[in-house]
C-alpha cells in the first residue's frame, strides 16, 4: 500500500455487532437448546413407546449442536445494528434569487 492511499475504508454500519451482545445473544441461543433437552429427558420419563425414543435421541444429540452453534465464529457475523438510522438527504429548495445579481433579486 502506498502512503496516502487510504486502502479499505470501513464504515460504522459495516462494523459487526459489539461482542457482549453477540455473547448474549449465543448465551440465549445454548439456554435454550439446554431447556429443551431437559424437557426431552422429563417426558422420555413418563412417555411410554417410540416417542420415549426420539425424546431420548433429542436429549442425547442436543448438545452437541447446542455447542457447535454456541461456538459458531464471529467470522460469520452480520453486520450490528448501531442505533443509527440513516435520514434522506433532501435536496435544498431553489430560492429563485440569483447569486452575485443585485439587479434582479428574483429570478423565477
Amino acid at each position: 500500500m502506498a502512503k496516502g492511499d487510504p486502502g479499505e475504508v470501513f464504515t460504522i454500519t459495516d462494523a459487526q455487532r459489539a461482542l457482549s451482545v453477540e455473547q448474549a445473544g449465543r448465551t440465549r441461543r445454548y439456554l435454550i437448546s439446554m431447556g429443551i433437552r431437559t424437557a426431552c429427558v422429563i417426558l422420555a420419563i413418563f412417555v411410554p413407546g417410540w416417542p420415549r425414543w426420539v425424546l431420548i435421541a433429542g436429549a442425547v444429540v442436543l448438545p452437541y449442536l447446542a455447542v457447535v452453534v454456541a461456538n459458531a465464529g464471529r467470522e460469520n457475523d452480520e453486520p450490528g445494528d448501531a442505533g443509527v438510522t440513516p435520514h434522506p438527504r433532501l435536496e435544498i429548495p431553489a430560492s429563485g434569487i440569483a447569486i452575485g445579481d443585485d439587479d434582479h433579486k428574483h429570478v423565477a
